[in-house]
């Protein structure tokens, strides 16, 4: 069992920050594998951060993570953070652990409005970023024109002299390089390691006080249970000594340390002690919260409760009540539901559950529609079937002025695009910021918008710009209410009765609008299965099947091919529906369903 008492000059806590897919993760791949924590015939796969399988899917990083790596007689210990504003709980508990962060931006794009979130997090917790910028061997990489707009950023997030004075490097994660100057040789990541060991500043904790680890992260283990993971800020932690937790209702409480880890690469080793700067997981306190500080038993101090950015959006969850009920999903019952929903509050800090009135429907609120959307399709992936509401923002009435939750509107879009995204959003009560063309058929477009116009608006992103459009978002602030906004979509075709949709009835209808399934899909009497061309609802009967005669008709050989129908996904099924609407979710489905079912049945 090791040891690890390395004094606070031989240890870097680093933050790695970016936009989305400006490449941290691959980047941290790099700097693992070029650190020789690896054996040399080991098979690795890429972004072995991103082990959630959402992560994997969707490129991006969803939790916070932990790694270290050795690099000469120093231990860097490295949090990959998520670049996402919706996973912002994430970013700020664990800016809390560290000294420094690397910020990295893109070669082509710049700054982008997750880079502006989580930088602001940083700046504000008076952090002096690296600066790296990535993908410098792409073909449109640009590295001076996004240094000025990081700069530019920068002076408007109010950084102060030292902290405008960053240091810049050139890097490739893919590659495996990184340099001071871009006319340097592109050989490994040593520069970056040396960088890192000369701007970060070592941990300013004392061994010698009495211990004071806060809680930011919380992982599970079969054979453990909870397992707290933090930074050592005072004194010295050792396996197996009895400590106090101070929790966040003030209540001291006393556990003994069963198992105390340290971080080397992927994995965990056991140590017997740690001092102050590391950064450690610590098995033996089943109640442990994020922000509760574990401490000396003897001299309990706690250290200030982190705070994080109040939920601006929320959606009912319910019981599964339609005609499918329980044929598909393994949890169904609202005890189930309750469970997992207050389980998630254990680790996900910026969410928000609290029951109705009804024992079967629960009220949750969450930072967008990505961060309910991932905790969603986590429950269906564990089995779980329920319904969902349509996301409503929550606002805020000060001193009787309404309130609401507005986001920087980011759109990378073909310049015979642009026009069409102005108009629309326009419809949407945004207000356009700023409009640039960079000469290579493209064109940024900056907008401030109320975040209930950004509902629904990616799908209609990606229908204006044929597909090639890049949009991205993040949090501004509260400001008084636009007041009433148009509704922007037509009315829904609704199942007439229960059964089988058939070719023929699909067939038959095809003129009345674009559906969302296809033939044989099993449907019931309120199920949403397209969209009307007009505003109001319509009943159809999809179920009926073509009378049999022994009279062959006119060219009744032909093959007639059905409309490719608009399968729907989770993302934007809850982007479309209405308020008088619902999303049956359950393991092997996602459908569209009419609040009240009986209105749609004769």
């Amino acid at each position: 069992m090791e040891t690890n008492r390395l004094s606070p000059a031989q240890i870097r806590n680093i933050a790695i920050i970016a936009h989305v897919d400006h490449g941290k993760t691959t980047l941290v791949d790099a700097l693992l594998k070029q650190s020789g924590i690896f054996r040399d015939n080991e098979v690795v796969e890429t972004c072995v951060m991103d082990s959630n399988d959402l992560e994997r899917e969707r490129g991006i990083t969803i939790l916070a993570k932990n790694t270290a790596v050795r690099y000469r007689d120093h231990l860097i210990n490295i949090v990959d953070t998520p670049g996402h504003a919706d996973f912002g709980g994430e970013v700020e508990r664990v800016l809390g652990m560290v000294e420094g962060c690397l910020l990295i931006v893109d070669a082509n794009e710049g700054p982008m409005p997750q880079t502006r979130f989580v930088l602001k997090k940083a700046l504000e917790k008076g952090l002096k970023p690296i600066l790296l910028v990535n993908k410098i061997d792409r073909p449109q990489a640009d590295p001076h024109r996004a240094i000025d707009k990081v700069l530019d950023l920068f002076i408007e997030l109010g950084a102060d002299d030292d902290q405008v004075d960053f240091p810049v490097l050139y890097a490739s994660g893919l590659a495996g390089f990184a340099k001071n100057e871009l006319a340097d040789e592109s050989k490994d990541m040593q520069p970056l390691f040396e960088a890192i060991l000369r701007h970060v500043p070592s941990p300013v904790g004392n061994p010698d006080k009495p211990l004071q680890l806060q809680v930011t992260t919380l992982d599970y283990s079969e054979y453990l249970g909870r397992i707290v993971i933090g930074k050592i800020h005072n004194g010295v932690l050792r396996a197996g000594e009895t400590i106090a937790i101070v929790k966040d209702s003030g209540q001291i409480q006393r556990g003994k340390v069963a198992k105390l880890f340290g971080f080397e690469g992927l994995s965990r080793t056991e140590l017997a002690e740690a001092s102050a700067g590391n950064i450690v997981a610590v098995a033996g306190f089943a109640d442990a919260n994020i922000g509760e500080t574990l401490t000396s038993a003897d001299h309990p101090e706690a250290l200030p409760l982190i705070r994080v950015d109040e939920p601006t959006l929320q959606m009912t969850f319910s019981v599964n009540d339609s005609p499918f009920a329980g044929q598909e999903g393994k949890y169904v019952t609202s005890r189930k539901l309750r469970e997992r929903l207050y389980k998630e509050l254990e680790t996900n800090v910026s969410l928000r559950v609290e029951d109705t009135d009804s024992p079967d429907r629960f009220l949750v609120s969450g930072r967008g529609e990505l961060h309910l959307g991932i905790l969603i399709e986590t429950m269906r992936r564990e089995g779980y079937e329920f319904q969902v509401s349509k996301p409503r923002v929550i606002f805020r009435v000060v001193d009787g002025q309404v309130y609401e939750p507005f986001e920087l509107l980011v759109l990378d879009v073909p310049d015979d695009t642009a026009g069409g995204c102005i108009s629309n959003l326009g419809r949407r009560r945004a207000e356009m910021q700023n409009m640039q063309s960079f000469g290579n058929g493209r064109t940024q477009l900056e907008f401030v918008i109320p975040a209930r116009g950004l509902m629904g608006f990616r799908s209609e992103c990606l229908r204006l710009t044929r597909g090639e459009g890049i949009m991205s978002h993040s949090f501004v602030d509260y400001r008084p209410s636009v007041g009433e906004m148009e509704t922007l979509r037509n009315g829904v075709l609704v199942a007439f009765e229960e059964g089988e949709a058939t070719y023929y009835a699909l067939q038959n209808a095809e003129d009345r609008g674009l559906f969302f399934i296809t033939p044989g899909t099993r449907v019931y009497a309120g199920m949403i299965i397209g969209e009307n061309n007009r505003q109001q609802d319509l009943e159809l009967n999809i179920c009926k099947t073509k009378k049999l005669t022994n009279m062959r008709s006119a060219g009744g050989e032909e093959l007639v091919q059905l409309k490719t129908p608009m399968i729907m996904s989770l993302e934007r099924a809850l982007e479309y529906i209405n308020d008088d609407e619902l999303v049956e979710v359950t393991p092997r489905s996602i459908r569209l369903r009419k609040l009240a079912l009986k209105a749609a049945r004769k």
